[in-house]
């Protein structure tokens, strides 16, 4: 998008050039010798004058009665102006000016770059006589500052090399767009990269210092094809509008980012950068299974005496949903790695040709076969896609036996044994990859949605162990065993989450258990329930605003749910009875009431419909449940995995991402600069409008 800005300014400085607005004022000069009989003088009684710039290159000529029309006097063209009452505006005539619509002003543009380029003479620059003009109010006056910024941005958006800078067919486009504009060097780019991310560092650590809540942080890991690696870390939290946010706050290299050391130190570092040692909530790493006790032992003993750990820390740690889900598809497709190459090769023979795809086609159509998927390779690295392959595959398993019968070439089908396996594994992978695509299609990923999701993968796996087809028990074994250790990690943090919505509360929670624990169901939700009891207390003792127990007729309406009432303006002074409200806030410490919460749990459940925003029901009873909208705000705001919204959860989070080579080559601050102004400016208005959008709303 930032380069579509520095297009627009390039041409409109192109329209402003003291060339080119001395050949408009003699074409505009001549144009106004011309006779004009249609021509009307705006009545000067009683009116105001027309102030706008636009009427420098536009007449008002009446068409019938009181319908008139603006007329270029460059084009002669008419636009529609008034009819009646009724007033156009002056929006469409900007544009035609400005955005180069008028053909006058695009024969002008062709006559300054010609002048531009006879000013050149055996290499020496011939600089033109220096006048005054007055700008016109169409279009920005070039700025050079703002124009490297604008690069900068855009070098950082689409992760362009810092040398673009120097190519020769970038420089000679920006050149023809605008000459005047002085090109940096790599040095100097740099220089810009870093100011916008000093700049944008700013704004966000302003916002992090209003946040009412908590921040939890994610953590992923990054190498390098030397020695050395990083570690990128983010911060997930719910501002005061109840609006879901992540934003990456430090890409830190480190010499050895396995070790046990470097994970607290960054940690540390970070949150003394960012002044949030208080407000630590929760840390979700992305590393394998083997090394995750280690990292959450030395984390929690190195940061517990510099923070108040919430429960004592039970919660400090959390794992990554899609790194469990990644870690465990991949296991038990490789414990068929060679059934699933034969089926690789298959599908690789059938398609190979043309006349190989109709043979099968016919000999599936002879046997039968529905043929509702569609044969397709897979990518290895993404384990989603060798699921589709298998799936499809085992509706034509007949098929590529029959084909053996009949080519001699083709000599990979499996046998019914292996097809028998692929089944049962095709049967579990289902669970993970429908969960998965669950998760990715959610706007909001807040915390309570993967227990819903987690359960019921625990639940088929631990029913699946104990099945009498031997096959399936010792698939469902190699799954659970990785899975089973996820769930007794995560499964109080996923709970507590669920608890906070009110559509499920402690209900979810206590059929769960009963599903998965059957007898022993009521000794895990004691714990569930023990710990969101202990956890409201430590949220008491916090100090909280007074809650004024007057609230306009507009916030009342909220509260009780009813969002019909007509807004009303809220009146700054209350009711004055803030004594009574200081009163009943000391009265009520002494009266043995129920507490917030159980409050909630006790009410009836929210129904469950389509598109329930969690945010939004917190946002409006916050009034309601002062204290543990509060600890809602932390709970809910949990990053339960570390892959956001809109991205693939199939195939992160299994291992470290490599960094490429030319970032790899450049300054530690300059790639953290890259990383992190990229995920800010993404945020920003001017990224995320559509090119027609930004134009309509450019300040003329």
């Amino acid at each position: 998008m930032s380069l579509l800005v520095f297009l627009a300014t390039g041409f409109s400085n192109l329209c402003c050039d003291p060339t080119a607005s001395c050949l408009a004022a003699r074409t505009m000069e001549a144009s106004d010798a011309e006779p004009m009989n249609t021509e009307i003088t705006p009545p000067t009684s009683r009116r105001r004058r027309k102030k706008s710039m636009v009427w420098e290159h536009f007449t008002i000529e009446t068409i019938s009665g009181s319908c008139t029309r603006a007329c270029c006097k460059l084009c002669k063209q008419t636009f529609a102006y008034s009819n009646g009452s009724k007033v156009a505006g002056t929006s469409h005539l900007k544009r035609h000016i400005a955005l180069g619509s008028c053909p006058k002003i695009k024969n002008l543009e062709k006559q300054q770059l010609a002048l531009t380029s006879d000013t050149k003479a055996d290499g020496d620059t011939i600089e033109p006589t220096k006048r005054r003009y007055r700008t016109s109010s169409f279009g920005y006056a070039f700025d050079q500052e703002q124009s490297c910024t604008y690069l900068a941005k855009m070098i950082i958006v689409h992760e362009y090399p810092l040398h673009m800078v120097e190519h020769p067919a970038f420089l000679s486009f920006v050149q023809s767009i605008q000459p005047r504009f002085k090109m940096n060097d790599v040095n100097a780019m740099e220089g810009e990269v870093l100011s916008v991310y000093h700049k944008e560092k700013l704004n966000l650590m302003q916002v992090l210092g209003t946040l009412p809540g908590r921040i939890s942080l994610t953590i992923g890991l990054w190498t390098t094809s030397q020695t050395l690696g990083y570690i990128c870390l983010s911060g997930q939290y719910i501002d005061l509008d109840w609006k879901l946010h992540r934003r990456m706050l430090n890409f830190m290299m480190v010499a050895s980012p396995h070790s046990e050391n470097a994970l607290s130190e960054v940690i540390s570092v970070s949150l003394s950068d960012w002044n949030m040692k208080t407000k630590l909530f929760t840390i979700t790493l992305d590393n394998n299974c083997s090394s995750h006790d280690i990292y959450s032992a030395n984390l929690r003993d190195h940061l517990s005496n510099k923070n108040t750990l919430v429960l004592k820390g039970q919660l400090f740690v959390v794992r990554c949903y899609a790194n469990i889900l990644n870690v465990v598809a991949q296991d038990v497709i490789a414990s068929i790695h060679g059934i699933v190459y034969n089926i690789r090769e298959s599908v690789k023979f059938v398609k190979a040709s043309p006349a190989r795809e109709e043979k099968f086609s016919e000999i599936a159509l002879q046997i039968g076969i529905p043929g509702t998927k569609a044969l397709s390779l897979d990518v290895t690295t993404l384990w989603n896609t060798t699921y589709i392959m298998l799936d499809a595959a085992l509706e034509y398993k007949e098929a590529f036996t029959f084909l053996e019968t009949c080519d001699d070439n083709y000599n990979e089908a499996p046998s019914a044994d292996d097809w028998k396996k692929v089944e049962v594994v095709c049967t579990y992978l289902k669970l993970l990859y429908e969960s998965a695509n669950t998760v990715m299609v959610t706007i909001d990923q807040t915390a309570n949605i993967f227990f819903q999701e987690a359960w019921k993968i625990q639940l088929e796996l631990t029913n699946a162990t104990s099945s009498q087809d031997l096959m399936v028990s010792s698939i469902a074994k190699e799954m659970h065993e990785k899975f089973d250790k996820y769930w007794k990690d995560c499964s109080l943090v996923l709970a507590l989450a669920v608890v906070m919505d009110p559509r499920f509360k402690m209900k979810l929670v206590e059929f769960s258990f009963s599903k998965i624990y059957g007898e022993d169901s009521a000794r895990y939700v004691k714990v569930v329930n023990d710990s969101i009891h202990e956890l409201y207390l430590e949220y008491v003792m916090q100090p909280l605003p007074l809650t004024p127990a007057y609230i306009d007729q507009g916030e009342a309406s909220h509260v009780n749910g009813n969002d019909n009432n007509p807004h009303t303006t809220p009146n700054p002074m209350g009711d004055g009875l803030l004594d009574f409200d200081i009163f009943l806030s000391e009265t009520a410490v002494n009266q043995a009431t129920k507490s917030e919460l159980d409050q909630y749990l006790e009410e009836s459940l929210v129904p469950r419909i389509h598109g329930f925003d969690i945010l939004n029901w917190w946002k409006l009873n916050n009034l309601k449940y002062p204290i543990l909208s509060k600890m809602a705000k932390d709970i809910l705001a949990i990053p339960v995995s570390i892959v956001g919204t809109g991205c693939s959860i199939f195939g992160s989070g299994t291992g470290s991402r490599v960094l490429d080579e030319y970032r790899s080559s450049l300054r530690p601050e300059t790639v953290e600069a890259l990383f992190c102004a990229k995920d800010w400016l993404q945020y920003l208005p001017t990224f995320t409008e559509s090119p027609s959008t930004m134009f309509a709303k450019l300040e003329f």
